[in-house]
């Protein structure tokens, strides 16, 4: 064995034994995976990865998604080893490393930055948050749309800003979830040449052999997506991992699957590894046999031989800091020659807005017939995409009906063919739609996906982990009520927006009027840690007259005072999103048509009006007045928080029914009448 075989194989019985240390200490975590892939990953990231640990946020890196992340030890140490520093607030490097020796001697406790799972936000280094198997897969194949896409635009001749790659690292669960199947059929319909899945198939799962529920033809399935399949049959042979990350670069027309085959080499041979592959620390006997086999000193911890830090400088931290001096020589280059390129890059990175981006948005009159929320938003976005260009998205095969193509005309549909497009057609695959668009906003896209609200329940893991990251993902959906219809209760969405408004750190916003829409894009546009969803009208809903009731701009508060009684004060509150403000308008001027003192509040978003003082809140809620009225064609679940004990909610407490919209609304009690009826019984009258 030469003396480089010697150190390669010191450098990863270093990640090997750093991560059954950290997890025997926390006596919690699986070290099955980071002892069995600690070849494949040292392999990538010394030899093939374009990376500088000295910089993590440079723009022009490779990805590295460990998408099972389970193994999260063994990105841990990896980031320890090769010296990745920390990245601050607004990008700045400041001068520590992003995993100090401490924090993987305190994995999984209380704010070690080696959590039980990669998270974005909190430890630099870590691409995006993974541990639900699957998403970080399918956030994999939006970082390579964004490549390719940033490449498309501003790439020019003799100016390559953008040529990276994106890896992601699998096991049999990930292969297993459907949302790794949807994000793959469609990377191998795009082509993504930048795409490099290595899948370790070691299979072995928590309830034992993959025997017991997976026996199917992964490689031959990947094929028939379009993919090119390769194999290393060994995950300790370094050569073949080489030999299948070169294969992988000179693969230009499709994604690329490789397959590992992997086993874990405990000290007793007797171990059976189904348990410790994942949630089951070695203890610490087998600890020791294990350092015996590898010859490693079997009373050491935390271990970190001389040299090993040396190598790694020497090769992915010399390697990267060279390609990014080049990059950041090249981009000096390129702001001479395309300034205004140039700061469009800086600008999409910051994740700022670009100087006159609200510059056209449209204003929409007064009028009684009005228009449905979805045709209101349409007009904005494409307003808004006119000015920013790294603005992109679609649908799940409902564009037509969600209103979200961008319609300026080198948009076009994004391709292999035409990688400038920003016009996805994400077919009907709503869950790698919302992780897709968070791999997209991970790599500072302004990206939104599309669907009919009753879907949202195939987008929520993603929708979740956009509001665990704090991307500002957008997340449309029309068709937003029982106003759907004759579609009938399985479109007819009921407990969805109870649904949403429980993620934490998710804004969720139901405008009321074409104006209110506006407002509500100048909000989202405006968030840099926030996903937001979007609710928006099938039907016509009337445009108001502002003249006559409050500003729109009220929405960015998340609830506003749109009429009020004539001298201020109240008998009764009607509170209402969305289409049902236009019930309350109407039960307002029935009541004060009787003499009676009613304040109509717009509440499009219950998360903004929380993030408002006490003294405003208590405006526009006086606690003084306990008759309220809430209505909204939805579950009544969280509205007892505005309306106390003594308010009546008029609401879904059942699923909706096929009937056409009138019918539907009478059934159900959204009416002005009933809307007035129940405010005079709130009062006592």
């Amino acid at each position: 064995m030469s003396n480089n075989d010697e150190l390669d194989r010191l450098c990863i019985n270093t990640i090997r034994t750093l991560s059954m240390d950290a997890i025997q200490q926390a006596n919690s975590g699986h070290p099955g995976a980071p002892m069995a892939l600690a070849p494949v990953v040292y392999t990538l990231w010394q030899r093939f990865l374009r990376y500088d640990p000295g910089h993590p946020e440079w723009a022009d890196r490779d990805r590295f998604v460990l998408s099972a992340g389970h193994a999260s030890m063994l990105l841990y140490s990896m980031l320890h080893l090769c010296g990745v520093k920390a990245a601050g607030p607004a990008y700045e490097i400041p001068g520590r490393l992003s995993i100090e020796l401490d924090d993987i001697k305190r994995f999984r406790q209380i704010d070690s930055k080696c959590p039980g799972h990669p998270e974005y936000r909190w430890t630099s280094g870590v691409e995006t948050t993974t541990g639900p198997l699957g998403q970080g897969a399918a956030n994999s194949v939006g970082m390579a749309i964004a490549g390719l896409w940033k490449a498309g635009y501003f790439n020019r001749p003799g100016h390559e800003l953008f040529n990276y790659d994106v890896y992601a690292l699998l096991g049999d669960g990930c292969m297993m979830e459907g949302v790794t199947s949807e994000a793959a059929s469609y990377a191998g319909h795009l082509g993504l040449s930048n795409l490099c899945w290595i899948y370790d198939s070691n299979k072995i799962t928590i309830e034992g052999s993959t025997d017991l529920a997976f026996t199917e033809d992964a490689e031959a399935r990947f094929q028939s997506y379009g993919w090119h399949v390769t194999h290393v049959n060994d995950a300790n042979d370094l050569d073949a991992l080489a030999k299948a990350f070169s294969l992988f670069k000179e693969t230009g027309d499709r994604p690329t699957l490789i397959v590992v085959k992997s086993h874990i080499a405990f000290g007793s041979p007797n171990k059976q590894d189904t348990n410790s592959a994942h949630g089951e620390p070695l203890g610490e006997e087998e600890i020791q046999l294990t350092k015996k086999n590898y010859g490693w000193p079997e009373d050491k911890k935390f271990l970190i031989p001389d040299g090993v830090p040396d190598h790694f400088n020497a090769g992915i931290g010399a390697r990267g800091a060279e390609l990014h001096r080049a990059w950041a020589t090249a981009f000096d280059s390129y702001k001479k020659e395309y300034p205004e390129l140039a700061e469009a890059v800086t600008t999409m990175q910051d994740r700022k807005l670009p100087e006159g981006w609200d510059s056209n948005l449209p204003e929409f009159p007064a009028d009684p017939k009005g228009i449905a929320t979805r045709v209101s938003s349409g007009k904005v976005l494409n307003s808004v995409a006119d000015n920013v260009p790294w603005m992109m998205g679609g649908s799940a095969d409902l564009a037509p009906s969600t209103k979200t193509t961008i319609t300026a005309e080198d948009a076009g549909i994004f391709s292999m063919e035409y990688t400038k497009g920003r016009n996805f057609h994400f077919g009907i695959r709503e869950h790698a739609m919302g992780a897709i668009i968070n791999g997209l906003s991970l790599s500072k896209i302004r990206s939104y996906g599309s669907t009919f609200l009753i879907f949202s329940d195939y987008e929520r893991p993603a929708i979740r982990l956009s509001a665990l990251m704090e991307i500002p993902a957008i997340h449309i959906f029309t068709h937003d009520s029982i106003g759907v219809g004759e579609d009938g209760p399985t479109h007819q969405p009921v407990e969805q927006i109870a649904s949403l408004r429980a993620i934490p750190g998710l804004i969720t916003l139901r405008p009321a009027d074409a104006n209110e829409v506006v407002e509500a894009w100048k909000v989202i546009m405006q968030l840099r840690c926030e996903p937001v969803a979007l609710i928006l009208s099938r039907q016509n809903l009337p445009t108001l007259d502002r003249n006559k009731y409050a500003p729109a701009a009220g929405l960015a508060r998340g609830a506003y005072v749109l009429a009020d009684a004539e001298d201020g004060s109240p008998d009764v509150l009607l509170l209402a999103t969305g289409s049902e403000v236009h019930l309350c308008i109407h039960a307002y001027n029935q009541l004060k048509a009787e003499g009676v003192r009613a304040r109509v509040v717009s509440m499009p978003s219950w998360e903004l009006f929380e993030q408002q003082n006490e003294e405003y809140r208590s405006s526009v809620l006086p606690p003084s007045v306990t008759a309220r009225v809430a209505v909204e064609q939805a579950s009544t679940l969280g509205w007892e928080r505005y309306t106390g004990t003594d308010g009546t909610i008029i609401g879904m407490k059942t699923f909706g029914t096929s009937a056409p919209l009138r019918d539907i609304q009478e059934k159900f009690g959204f009416t002005p009448d009933k809307v007035a009826a129940a405010a005079k019984a709130t009062i006592g009258e």
